[in-house]
């Protein structure tokens, strides 16, 4: 009997010190002291029933003669699933991506569900998405204003925004083209201050694709890319792009647009300018309008090559690029450790590490174009 009631009171001990790590609960260094006191120990022993903590904490509590201060806490659920909170922890999610039943907003929901989060029990979340920037400005700041536990951001606009709007608030990025180069963070490993969570780009990102395009089709020399001047990641890609263009023997055009109105423009001035080649970078203003460039893109004469998978699965011809589904899904593990007390600071920001080849063989059917075997071979996903 001494030994099982010497076990149970060290489970005890191991729980409360982990909740007291985990929470952070100012009133607990006296509790703690009290607790590891012999006598207390010997009082409760009898009361532990090596499942449920209610009893240990009533005794605990009359000891220490805390429970006026505390409230009604009256049970505990069993060893590492202590919640000590009562009010659900308050989310919130600013991004340009319009709809609260997006396919990414489910991803990050599905995340929050997988880590025991629920919306509507554990959790609530306050959605501001809105594709105009200056609203993005205005969500924010009524966020900050909140009392929220953590932003959770949806691309560079939003996080920029969010980062503006609060310095104490910690954001999660769910995703971001450059937090390095844009200046959100001093480094990846370090972000420091309230901000972390995961980019969608990597160093060498744009050139593989310019050599993924010039594998599918050799003859490209005149590639066209959309860029947006009013987003810094947009020069930033744009760069590295023509970089690699230019040590393939190929010529970039880059084509400004600022609003989904300039796209079809666009295409015209690539048509007039002789490009036989496009590529599309991954960004807030061209994914939320992937279907109109799909659209555009197929009627032209030249191949495409997208920076995510969802434009192929929307009827674009090649996509090279990580699962932007799986980052969101990834953003509600930063969210689970900021809530249970880690620090953005100390969070380093992630890079995508496994990056997939989407073909759409039934656009390569309609356009005329022949992809070869080898690379049909190596594709993660071939749509047919």
């Amino acid at each position: 009997m001494g030994q099982e009631r010497s076990s149970q009171l060290k489970a005890v001990v191991a729980h409360l010190r982990q909740t007291e790590q985990q929470h952070r609960l100012p009133y607990w260094a006296p509790f703690m002291r009290e607790v590891e006191d012999a006598a207390v120990l010997e009082a409760v022993t009898w009361r532990c029933d090596g499942r449920s903590f209610g009893a240990v904490w009533e005794v605990l509590m009359r000891r220490r003669e805390f429970i006026t201060g505390l409230g009604a806490v009256s049970a505990w659920p069993h060893i590492g699933q202590a919640q000590v909170r009562s009010k659900p922890h308050r989310i919130g999610f600013l991004s340009q991506q319009p709809g609260q039943s997006s396919l990414f907003s489910r991803t990050f929901v599905e995340g929050l569900r997988e880590l025991g989060y629920v919306e509507g029990q554990n959790i609530t979340i306050e959605w501001r998405m809105t594709p105009d920037r200056e609203q993005l400005l205005r969500f924010a700041t009524e966020l900050a204003a909140m009392n929220l536990d953590v932003i959770v951001t949806g691309g560079g606009p939003a996080v920029r925004a969010a980062k503006q709007a609060t310095s104490t608030i910690p954001i999660v990025m769910s995703f971001s083209g450059d937090p390095v180069g844009t200046g959100v963070v001093p480094s990846l490993s370090h972000p420091g201050g309230n901000l972390t969570g995961l980019s969608f780009m990597s160093p060498d990102l744009s050139a593989k694709r310019v050599e993924v395009l010039a594998e599918a089709f050799p003859a490209v020399r005149r590639l066209a890319t959309l860029w947006n001047p009013e987003d810094p990641v947009y020069a930033l890609e744009l760069e590295r792009t023509e970089k690699a263009a230019r040590g393939l023997g190929m010529t970039l055009l880059p084509i400004a647009v600022r609003a989904i109105r300039d796209f079809e423009a666009a295409f015209g001035e690539m048509v007039a300018a002789s490009a036989d080649g496009l590529i599309v970078f991954a960004h807030t203003l061209t994914i939320p309008n992937s279907r109109t460039i799909v659209e555009l893109a197929n009627r032209q004469p030249f191949p495409t090559m997208y920076g995510l998978r969802e434009y192929v699965l929307d009827g674009g011809l090649i996509a090279y690029g990580p699962r932007l589904t799986d980052l969101f899904r990834r953003s509600a593990s930063y969210v689970d450790r900021i809530l249970k007390g880690a620090k953005p600071a100390d969070m380093p920001v992630e890079q995508p590490t496994k990056f997939e080849l989407t073909i759409n063989l039934n656009t390569a059917k309609k356009l005329g174009v022949t992809l070869p075997p080898t690379l049909l071979a190596r594709a993660d996903e071939v749509i047919e």
